[in-house]
């Protein structure tokens, strides 16, 4: 447990020498960096990875206006001043990605490189808010509803608290490489139903989730629920509003993307992948790994951990 500025953050922490921080997403922890934390400190780092804001042992406020990403990014600031650092690489993924983006956005002095997985950096779009344009590229092209949008809702968390175990493990069997195409997820819902409804409950733990591993998320978010990491969906729109001094803003420090074949995320974001070379000025690569889904630095460990490694030497 380290005390910073804002919150009391849980971490996982290994090795010495160049720091990495290592962000999470949904519905992951600390833990889903273990494999990394331990390949990176037996290279010569110091990783670390959080319980980010709302999740497993880190202390977090209750009002979902707090969870907006440049609350994230300032935790993280926190963090790397409260570990002794003033420069970093960080790594992101899920919506780990874009916090660690922004991290890079707004910190390019502290945040020396970035590594985005599974979520490619998107820029603020001048049109509007994004929420709206989610639902309008829905009703479009006639997909169904983006569980992102349904994830507005104040109650949509309401689905998971039922029985955290089953959300846990049809979120993860759902969105998984070796999950077969009819069973893996579009993100993409019919009208009215909750994400977790369209998911078989014949779900099974991924291959490379042990019971162990499988363990701590489930008493995680038994013991915290998942509203507050639901408000970091709910933020969506607000981040758009109080990004407007990034409009435009490009991201010069060397940075890397790594996503899973597979992934099913490609289906609503993977439009922006052929475009962050626009973006990211000094982008060094775009690893695509085969067969891989979403959890990939879970389902592919020694193939992210090498490519991180290169980048990571390669920068310095």
């Amino acid at each position: 447990m380290i005390q910073t500025d804002g919150l009391k953050q849980s971490v996982l922490e290994a090795g010495e020498g160049p720091l990495v921080l290592l962000i999470h997403g949904f519905p992951e922890l600390a833990i889903s960096w273990a494999a990394q934390i331990q390949a990176l400190a037996a290279a010569g780092y110091r990783a670390v990875a959080p319980d980010m804001r709302g999740y497993g042992q880190t202390v977090s406020p209750e009002r979902t206006e707090d969870y907006g990403v440049l609350s994230l990014v300032g935790d993280m600031v926190d963090l790397v001043r409260a570990l002794g650092e003033e420069t970093c690489v960080v790594v992101g993924h899920d919506f780990g990605a874009p916090v660690a983006w922004h991290c890079a956005l707004t910190r390019p002095d502290m945040f020396r490189a970035v590594v985005g997985l599974s979520v490619p950096f998107q820029p603020r779009n001048a049109g509007g808010p994004p929420i709206a344009a989610m639902k309008a590229i829905s009703e479009r092209f006639k997909l169904g509803d983006l569980y992102i949008v349904t994830f507005q809702s104040i109650v949509a968390h309401s689905d998971f608290d039922l029985d955290p175990e089953a959300a846990l493990r049809k979120c993860f069997w759902a969105y998984d490489g070796a999950t077969s195409g009819k069973d893996r997820s579009t993100g993409f819902l019919p009208p009215g139903v909750p994400i977790l409804q369209t998911i078989s409950d014949a779900a099974r733990r991924p291959p490379w989730m042990s019971a162990d591993h499988f363990q701590p998320y489930v008493d995680a978010f038994t013991a915290g629920g998942f509203k507050r990491p639901f408000d970091w969906y709910r933020n969506i729109d607000r981040n758009w509003r109080d990004t407007a001094f990034l409009q435009g803003k490009t991201i010069d420090q060397p940075s890397l993307f790594i996503v899973g074949e597979k992934d099913p995320v490609r289906h609503y974001a993977g439009r922006h992948e052929a475009a962050q070379g626009d973006w990211l000025t000094d982008l060094r690569g775009q690893v695509l790994i085969d067969g891989a889904g979403h959890w990939i630095q879970q389902e592919r460990a020694d193939a992210v951990n090498a490519t991180l490694i290169d980048f990571l030497r390669a920068v310095g």
